[in-house]
């Protein structure tokens, strides 16, 4: 079964972050990631980068994956 942390590692295997946090049951994740790599793009083009980067993960092994991404400065913010 897929854990959150297998989540959180293939995440930060694919993506330059400064932090990521993942929560799920196995099939169902939530995930908060802060990268730079999401300064100045849309909200869709953020969400984009992170499925691009799990490829085919996502609707097999992932059944589904909900997610909040922000800048390290929106972070810092919050």
């Amino acid at each position: 079964m897929l854990t959150p942390e297998m989540v959180k590692t293939y995440i930060e295997e694919s993506l330059t972050c400064e932090h990521v946090e993942v929560t799920g049951d196995g099939q169902h994740f939530e995930a908060v990631i802060v990268s730079e790599l999401f300064r100045g793009k849309t909200m869709l083009k953020q969400h984009q980068v992170v499925y691009d980067a799990l490829g085919d993960k996502v609707g097999g092994e992932i059944h589904a994956l909900s997610m909040k991404t922000v800048t390290p400065d929106q972070w810092k913010a919050s």
